[in-house]
């Protein structure tokens, strides 16, 4: 079952509402603002694991068209019950992100909950994340018309991955103000076609994005096509200061952001990159 882009808007605006700690500021459908509006937690759905455990998948949605945020770990960004840091981003970029992180809970979950909070330019949102009967989706294969997510490897022939964030795809290392590379070869595990099944001149197109660490980073080219089954893409990041970071490396078919209101189907892999 998949959720339209309906669906999210309700998850964005519904299920905040419905939370014990519904915010007061701005609703999601309101006129968009520079700066100093909030950030919106995003359920994106739940789906089952082979091994009967359950992966509850979260984005975002920065209501800023140009205010960035970094929000750490802590009273202003925190999942509970559990440890306040599971993964969720700290970085925030503007607009509606997808799918950023996901959190991977026990089989007898049942009718429990986790709450992600954030609190940005002074405004409280938060949103419970459950096995709600109304959210399951198929994130590695859409059933009506067998479309996949992207498939990406960070070294050629090595370890590959697919549909939602799981783990840390690669490690990177490097130093302060030198471009760091990152190469990364791109599937789709169909013959790339687009609407009405025309041939697409493009497997995949990824992005990089920002997902945490203290500095600034610079992507020489944020986004890049994929042309050829299986081509390496590459370009650089700069880092601004030392210390450990995320970087998000997105790739989407040519059902484009979001999937068209599918959660399915894109990939996101999370690099690793430490900076001496």
């Amino acid at each position: 079952m998949f959720k339209s882009f309906v669906t999210g808007v309700l998850v964005l605006g519904a299920l905040v509402v419905s939370s014990a700690q519904a915010p007061q500021g701005a609703l999601p459908l309101d006129p968009s603002r520079e700066r100093g509006a909030s950030i919106t937690p995003a359920f994106e759905g739940w789906y089952q694991n082979p091994d009967g455990s359950f992966t509850l998948l979260v984005g975002y949605y920065n209501r800023n068209s140009k205010q960035t945020l970094d929000i750490p770990v802590g009273p202003d960004n925190k999942i509970e019950p559990g440890a306040p840091d599971q993964g969720q981003p700290t970085f925030f970029e503007v607009g509606r992100q997808w799918g950023v992180f996901a959190i991977k809970v026990p089989k007898d979950f049942g009718n429990k909950a986790v709450t992600w909070t954030i609190v940005s330019n002074g405004e409280k949102q938060s949103i419970p994340l459950t096995l709600n009967k109304g959210y399951p989706i198929t994130p590695f294969k859409e059933l009506g018309m067998g479309n996949a997510p992207p498939v990406l490897a960070f070294a050629e022939g090595g370890p590959k991955f697919t549909g939602p964030p799981v783990g840390t795809a690669a490690t990177l290392t490097g130093k302060v103000g030198q471009p760091v590379a990152f190469n990364v070869w791109v599937e789709d595990p169909k013959p790339a076609q687009g609407e009405g099944g025309r041939p697409s001149s493009t497997v995949a197109s990824v992005s990089l994005h920002k997902f945490r660490g203290p500095g600034t980073v610079t992507f020489a080219k944020a986004r890049l096509s994929a042309t050829k089954q299986g081509e390496m893409v590459s370009t650089t990041g700069t880092f601004n200061a030392a210390g450990d970071y995320v970087v998000r490396v997105q790739a989407n078919d040519e059902s484009g952001e979001g999937g068209g209101g599918f959660q399915c189907c894109w990939t996101n892999a999370h690099v690793k990159v430490t900076i001496q």
